[in-house]
Formats: structure tokens, sequence, C-alpha cells
């Protein structure tokens, strides 16, 4: 921090000129590239998709190629370049960028756009992840199921331009950070596949332990839906499937919703430790358990609502049948539709579970729920260290990316 404080009193001390992005670079729309046509091997390529779910500040090497014929009629980023995903399901995803700093031209697809420009392309990618970058875009999303910004739109928004040797010097240091979140994430990962063995392991009953399975339809109570009264004034928790995090698999921001405002379809009534399973997209593993404050709020239709019957099961036991490995590959055999799978309840509900005594389930339970709490509890153990990082980060990377601006 000092030396950037010292190389800008030397190199600005009038402060930093602030341009529109379309001033200093262009936009340039992908095409043509769709999941379907990703390869193995071939010519490099970035699907928007991936920049959601794969790619961090800069990338070297592509996750996915494509054949010669093919590449030969797509867009490409070249060295440098920003590859920008500009659709999303949230408003915080829009807009994410990877700065491409491989040695190769990629393919791109739709959806998708590159910045080519000719600043540090790490700097230009960590601006886009900084608050001011989000407050600026935001005006400028539209959609509503599906988020969207587009090129003309991002040329719109204004970035500071210090001295390229100070660019240089703030990615060192963000670098820094990230490289010390990815130790920790690593780590984190490493314990979550030891968690995943053991739940498995736990989960798995054999021959030689004689236990008697039921379905989840045979182990828990009917939940009903019920009609909202239009006079009825009182304001809801409205669950949804963005709602739980498929990390932690916690509750997290949900729609507030008035009952006189409900959709006039039967809406359903979660109680405290009800397990929820997003039975829409079942890939993106949303589940959760519902916590004692949102008893009596209400989720919306893609859950299947899983409440134990207390002579069979424990609610628990429930949650960690759900996420085991067996429910799982159970979900992908039995889920229909290509672009948005999804699995009806009474398919869920078909489910076949072990179901050994209540004292062994809490036994069980409580050894599951010490390492559930150690991989995904933000208040304890490293997920609460990496989320203290990040927001160290965060707060770094915003006062590096804060400059006085040139009269």
């Amino acid at each position: 921090m000092s030396l950037i404080n010292r190389l800008i009193a030397k190199l600005c001390p009038k402060g930093v000129e602030f341009k529109p992005l379309g001033e200093v670079g262009e936009f340039i729309r992908g095409n043509g590239l769709q999941k379907k046509d990703l390869t193995g091997a071939g010519v490099g390529a970035i699907h928007y998709g991936q920049i959601h779910t794969h790619y961090g500040t800069s990338a070297t090497a592509t996750k996915s190629f494509v054949i010669d014929s093919l590449a030969t009629k797509l867009r490409k980023a070249r060295p440098g370049d920003l590859v920008i995903a500009t659709t999303s399901e949230d408003d915080e995803a829009v807009a994410k960028a990877v700065a491409w700093v491989g040695a190769e031209e990629v393919a791109v697809s739709g959806d998708a756009y590159i910045y080519r420009h000719h600043l540090e392309p790490k700097y230009v990618s960590y601006f886009f992840q900084s608050t001011q970058f989000q407050d600026q875009k935001r005006r400028h999303i539209t959609g509503t199921k599906v988020r969207r910004i587009s090129g003309d739109s991002l040329a719109k928004i204004r970035i500071p331009i210090p001295p390229l040797e100070i660019q240089r010097e703030i990615v060192k240091v963000l670098d820094a950070f990230t490289e010390l979140e990815a130790e920790l994430e690593a780590e984190l990962e490493a314990r979550r596949k030891q968690y995943k063995h053991y739940r498995d392991s736990l989960l798995t009953f054999d021959a030689i332990r004689e236990i008697r399975w039921a379905t989840l339809d045979e182990i828990c109570l009917k939940t009903f839906s019920i009609k909202w009264a239009p006079a009825q004034d009182d304001e809801f928790a409205y669950i949804d499937l963005s709602s739980v995090d498929r990390e932690t698999h916690a509750i997290g921001e949900t729609t507030p919703i008035n009952a006189g405002r409900a959709p006039s379809r039967a809406q359903q009534v979660v109680r405290t430790a009800d397990v929820l399973f997003g039975t829409t997209r079942p890939t993106l593993q949303r589940y959760c358990s519902v916590p004692a404050d949102f008893d009596g709020q209400i989720c919306s239709t893609g859950f299947c609502v899983l409440r134990a019957n207390g002579e069979h099961a424990l609610p628990r036991w429930i949650f960690h049948q759900v996420s085991s490995s067996g429910f799982q590959r159970y979900v992908e055999e039995n889920e229909r539709g290509a672009g948005y799978p999804a699995i009806a309840d009474s398919v869920v509900m078909k489910f076949r579970a072990p179901v050994p005594p209540l004292e062994e389930q809490a036994r069980i339970v409580a050894i599951l729920d010490k390492f559930d709490a150690l991989t995904n509890d933000l208040s304890e153990g490293l997920p609460a260290e990496i989320a203290a990082r990040r927001k160290q980060y965060e707060h770094y990377r915003d006062r590096l990316l804060t400059f006085q601006e040139a009269a």
C-alpha cells in the first residue's frame, strides 16, 4: 500500500483520469458456441456459463475446447482481453469477467462479450469485481427471470485509469489476497471431501447390519398446501430456489410477500426442521433444513417438503439422506428435461432410505452435524475464516481502486 501511495504521489499527484470503458476499449459479442459444441481437445473455448462456475479473476488455460472447423467461424478473445458473461439469474453475477492471459486466442460463446483494451488485463478484471463497478452496472441491468446487460451499457461505465505502473502494483497486492483465499478454499474442499466420505460410510448399511428400509413417503408426514385469503395482511418470507446457498445449504435472502399479493395457486407452509429439496434444476443441489425463525413461512412449488414422521425418522436423518451420494444418484437417474431438468415430488418420495432405530439415527446425526458445521457453518471453522478473509480482500480491493479524479 505504501509503495502504491508513493507512486500515486509521484505519477499522478493531481488525481487520476476516469473514462468510459467504451473510450478505452471495444466490446465484441461472442457468437455461435453452444454447450454441446464443447470438446476435450482442439481450440480453447470459453462458454459464458463457465465464467460463473469455473473461472476466477484470470485464466491461462481453458476448461473446454472446440473442433478446428467450428473455431474458424467463432469470434475469439486475444491474450489480454476480458471475457464477460452478460446474463445471469441474479444481478450480482451479471457481467462477471475473467481476464484471458493465455498464449493463444480462444473462442467465446454468445451471451458473452470480449472487451479489447490496452490496460493491465487483471486490473480491469479486478475493477469488474469492485463496488464502484457494481454500483454503476445495476443501473443498466434489464430482464426479469434472466438478467442481462448489453455491450453498449457496459461501454458507459467509467473506470479510473492510473498509470500502468500503478495498475500493475495494485494487481500484485490483490493477487496476494487471492492466493491466500485459494489456499483456504483448497483446504475447505479437502475437508468437504472427507465429510462426504464419512457421511456416505455412515449412511451405508450392508447385509451384515440388518436394517429396515422404507421410502421417504413412508417415513415422512404428508404436507399440505393452502390457499391464501386475499384479505390477510400478514407478510411472509417467500423461500425460492435462489434463497438457498448451494454450498452451505442455508436459507439466505428471501422475498417478502403479502398474503393478499400471493399467487392464487396453493402455497406450501413450512415448519421448523422441515427439509426442502429443490425439484427444479436439481443438479444445483438446492436443499436445506428450515431453521426456527422461518417456521410458518411459505416456499415455492419448486421445493419438495419433507417433514419427518417422528415415529420413524429424525428430521436431521432426512436431511443427511437428501445430501447423500445415493440420493443424488437417484435424482440424476430420474430427472427429466434437458435445459431445465426436474424431478416430480412423487418420484422423490419413492426414494428408499435406511431406517435404523431412532437412537442409532441420533448417534450418526450427531457425528455428521459436527462435520457439517466444520465445512459449512459461516460462524465457525474454515468457512468463517474464508468469509473474514474475503471481507478483508473486498475492503482493500475497493480502497486500491478508489482514486481522486483529476480535474
